[in-house]
C-alpha cells in the first residue's frame, strides 16, 4: 500500500453536495479530504461496491482506485484488503443534490454528514448537517446503478411562518420554514416529499394554485428581494421575478384566470406578474415581468389576497391599513381604517362584498367593499390575531394568534364556537383546503398541526349516543319493574345518571335484605365505574337529607371492596378527603341532637309529662284507693245536708270538667314517654 494505509470513515461528503465518501489516513502521511464516486468492480461477477479515490497521492504521483467492500450487513471497513484496482468505472454520482448547504461554525458549506447501507437490500441512509434522513433505493443493472430518493424525514421544521395545500387534490402541503428552501409534506405519511431549493435568503411567504392547463404552481417570496414560481410536478422553478428592494412578505395568486400573482413587499410597493410566458414543457427558469407597480403602503406589506372574480386586491400593512386596489392597474378603491395596530392578514369573502382583516390589536374586522366602513368586529384573542380566513362559504371565520390559540367563530353571531390549543408558541401560519376544507396550523414551536371538520360525524355520533340511550333508558326501566336491581344499577353507571342512581339506592335501603341487593350490585362494578360510585357518593354526602344513603352505599363498598383494591382507584385520595370532611360534619350534628334529646327528656319531666317507670306503677296503685275514701266521703256528707249536697255537687261538676280538660291536654302532648339512649363510647 503506497503512502500508508488508508481507511474509509464515512460514505458521503460535502464538498459539491453529491454522494461521495470521506476518507483520511492512520499512518504516514495526511492527506486532505477529497470526495470519491460510487464505482463498481468489472472484472468480478459478485456485485460489489467500491469506492474511488480522485485525489493524487503525494507519494504516488498518480491517481490510484482503492476497493473497500460493502455487504448486505453495511459499510465494513477492511484496511488491511484495500488495495489498488485499474478496471473499475464510475458507477453513479449525483448532478443535482437533494440536500441544501448549510454553513458551520467555521465558515465551512455542509451537506451530507453520514451515511449507511441498509440490511436486507432496504437501500442507502444517509443523514444531512440539517437534521434530515434521506432514504435511496438501489436499482441496478449490468451497466448501470441508480439511487431513487424514496423518504425523507425531517428532524426539525424551524419556525412555520406559511403554509398552502398543492394540488388539486390537496394531498401535498407546501411549508415555508425559516429556510432558504421550501418543504412539500405528503399529507398521507406526514414525509418530507421533495424540496425547492434555488432562494438565497430565507422564504417567507407562498402561494399555490392549479393553472388551466392543469399543472400545479407555487409561488414563493424570499428576504432575497425575489418571486419565484416552480412546478410542483418537475420540483423545479420555471420563473423567476426580481424588483422589489426589499423582502417580499406576501404572495398571491389570481382565483379565476390564474394567468397572474401579486406580491407585497417592505418596500412598501405591489407589484403584478405576468405570467402569459410559461408553456409546459420548460425547462429553464424565465425572467417574469411586473406588469403595474405600485406604492401602496407607508410600513412593510404583511398580506396581500385577490377577490374571487379576479377584479380586486386587497393589502394589509404595518401602517394599520387594508388598501383595496382595482385589478389590473392598481387604482386605489378604498382605504380601510381602524386598527389600532398593524395588520397581519387579509381575506376576500368568497361569498359577500366584504374583507376580513387580522390584527396585531387582538381583533378581528369586517369591513364593507363599497364604502370602507366596518361591519363586524370580533374579540377574543389575549394576543396578536396573524391569521384569518373564510370557512363554510363565508359563514364562518377560523383564526390563529400569537397566543398560540386557533378560534372558530360564527360570522352572524359574532361568536366563538370554539377554542383549540395545540400550538405551544404563535401560530403565524394558516391554510384551509379549497375543496376539503380542511385546516393546517403552523407556528414558532415547529409543529404542523391538521384539522377536519367534523361537524357531520360529530352529529351523527350525537345521534347514535341519544338513539342508544333511550333502548337503554327503557330497559332501566324495565329493569326496575322487574325489581331486577343488580341490572337496574348497572345500567345507570352506564347512562351515567346519579339522580337515578341515588333513586335506586334509596329505594333499596327501605325494603328488607337491602344489604344483600347493595352488595351484589356493587360486586360487578369494575376499576372505572367504583371511581365513579365513589365520586357520586361524594356529591351525595355534601346534602344532609341525602347523607344517610350516601353513608349506607360507603359502608357497604367499604365491606365488600379491600383497602388495596380501593386505593388503587384514580384519584381515590381526593374523593376520600372530600368524604371524610362531610362525614365529620354530619356525625356532629348527629351527636349533638342525640344530646339535645336529654335536655328535651328533663323538661318534659319537670312539665309531670312524663314520668319515670318506677313512679308510674305506684301512681297506678294509689289511684283506685283514693277514689274509694273520696266515694265514702261524699256519701256521709250528702246524708248530713242536702242543700249543702246540691251546692257540692255543682262545684264537683265544675271540677271535674277542670279535670277532663287537664287529661286532654295530657293528650294533646306529643311525648309521652321518652326514654334515654345510651351512648356507646
Amino acid at each position: 500500500m503506497i503512502g500508508g494505509m488508508l481507511k474509509f470513515k464515512f460514505v458521503a461528503l460535502q464538498l459539491n453536495l453529491g454522494l461521495f465518501c470521506w476518507s483520511y489516513t492512520n499512518v504516514g502521511s495526511l492527506y486532505n479530504l477529497t470526495h470519491l464516486k460510487l464505482v463498481i468492480n468489472v472484472e468480478h461477477d459478485d456485485f460489489i461496491y467500491l469506492f474511488i479515490l480522485e485525489k493524487k497521492i503525494d507519494k504516488c504521483g498518480e491517481e490510484d482506485l482503492f476497493q473497500h467492500c460493502v455487504n448486505q450487513d453495511g459499510i465494513t471497513t477492511l484496511p488491511h484488503w484495500i488495495f489498488c484496482i485499474h478496471s473499475a468505472v464510475c458507477l453513479f454520482e449525483q448532478k443535482v443534490s437533494d440536500v441544501t448547504a448549510s454553513t458551520d461554525e467555521d465558515g465551512l458549506r455542509r451537506g451530507f454528514i453520514s451515511a449507511v447501507m441498509l440490511p436486507s437490500d432496504q437501500g442507502l441512509l444517509c443523514v444531512t448537517a440539517d437534521q434530515q434522513f434521506l432514504f435511496y433505493s438501489l436499482e441496478s443493472t449490468v451497466e448501470l446503478l441508480q439511487l431513487n430518493l424514496t423518504k425523507r424525514l425531517v428532524g426539525y421544521n424551524e419556525e412555520v411562518v406559511d403554509m398552502k395545500f398543492v394540488g388539486d387534490d390537496e394531498k401535498f402541503l407546501a411549508l415555508a420554514t425559516n429556510l432558504e428552501q421550501v418543504r412539500v409534506y405528503d399529507l398521507a405519511s406526514m414525509s418530507c416529499s421533495y424540496v425547492l431549493s434555488g432562494h438565497t435568503e430565507i422564504v417567507l411567504c407562498l402561494d399555490t394554485c392549479v393553472s388551466s392547463s392543469g399543472r400545479s404552481l407555487i409561488v414563493t417570496g424570499s428576504k432575497d428581494n425575489s418571486v419565484r414560481l416552480w412546478e410542483a410536478e418537475s420540483k423545479s422553478c420555471i420563473g423567476v421575478g426580481v424588483g422589489h428592494m426589499g423582502a417580499v412578505g406576501a404572495v398571491a395568486f389570481s382565483k379565476r384566470k390564474r394567468d397572474f400573482f401579486v406580491s407585497g413587499s417592505s418596500d412598501h410597493t405591489l407589484k403584478v406578474w405576468s405570467m402569459n410566458g410559461l408553456s409546459d414543457d420548460m425547462t429553464m427558469a424565465i425572467n417574469l415581468k411586473a406588469k403595474a407597480v405600485v406604492a401602496a403602503h407607508d410600513k412593510d406589506i404583511n398580506s396581500v389576497a385577490i377577490a374571487p372574480n379576479d377584479s380586486l386586491v386587497c393589502s394589509g400593512s404595518q401602517d394599520r391599513t387594508a388598501c383595496i386596489w382595482r385589478l389590473p392597474d392598481l387604482v386605489s378603491v378604498v382605504v380601510l381604517r381602524g386598527h389600532k395596530r398593524g395588520i397581519w392578514s387579509v381575506e376576500f369573502s368568497p361569498v359577500d362584498q366584504c374583507v376580513v382583516t387580522a390584527s396585531g390589536d387582538k381583533t378581528i374586522r369586517i369591513w364593507a367593499i363599497s364604502d370602507g366602513s366596518c361591519l363586524k368586529t370580533f374579540e377574543g384573542h389575549t394576543s396578536s390575531v396573524l391569521r384569518a380566513l373564510f370557512v363554510t362559504r363565508g359563514t364562518q371565520i377560523v383564526s390563529c394568534g400569537a397566543d398560540g390559540l386557533v378560534k372558530l367563530w360564527t360570522v352572524k353571531t359574532n361568536e366563538c364556537v370554539a377554542t383549540y390549543d395545540n400550538h405551544e408558541d404563535k401560530v403565524w401560519a394558516l391554510a384551509v383546503g379549497r375543496k376539503t376544507e380542511m385546516l393546517a396550523t403552523g407556528g414558532s414551536d415547529a409543529v404542523v398541526n391538521l384539522w377536519y371538520d367534523s361537524t357531520a360525524a360529530d352529529k351523527e355520533e350525537a345521534f347514535r349516543k341519544e338513539e342508544e340511550g333511550v333502548l337503554k333508558g327503557q330497559e332501566l326501566q324495565n329493569a326496575i319493574s322487574d325489581a331486577d336491581y343488580t341490572k337496574a344499577i348497572q345500567l345507570a353507571f352506564e347512562l351515567r345518571r346519579p339522580h337515578k342512581l341515588f333513586e335506586l339506592f334509596a329505594g333499596i335501603c327501605r325494603k328488607r335484605g337491602a344489604e344483600d341487593h347493595i352488595d351484589r350490585a356493587l360486586k360487578g362494578l369494575g376499576g372505572e365505574e367504583l371511581r365513579v360510585l365513589f365520586n357520586y357518593v361524594r356529591e351525595w354526602n355534601t346534602k344532609p337529607k341525602h347523607c344517610y344513603v350516601s353513608q349506607f352505599v360507603l359502608f357497604r363498598a367499604f365491606n365488600i371492596f379491600p383497602p388495596t383494591e380501593i386505593v388503587q382507584i384514580k384519584g381515590i385520595g381526593e374523593l376520600l378527603e372530600g368524604l371524610i370532611a362531610y362525614s365529620q360534619r354530619h356525625f356532629v350534628r348527629i351527636d349533638r341532637l342525640v344530646r339535645s334529646t336529654f335536655l328535651l327528656n328533663y323538661i318534659l319531666s319537670g312539665m309531670s309529662v312524663i314520668e319515670p317507670e318506677n313512679q308510674q306503677t305506684e301512681f297506678t296503685a294509689e289511684i283506685p284507693l283514693q277514689s274509694d275514701n273520696i266515694i265514702d266521703k261524699q256519701h256521709v256528707v250528702e246524708e248530713e245536708d242536702p242543700q249543702k249536697n246540691a251546692t257540692v255537687s255543682k262545684k264537683r261538676k265544675k271540677s271535674s270538667k277542670s279535670r277532663h280538660g287537664s287529661i286532654k291536654k295530657v293528650k294533646d302532648v306529643a311525648y309521652k314517654k321518652v326514654e334515654t339512649i345510651q351512648l356507646l363510647a
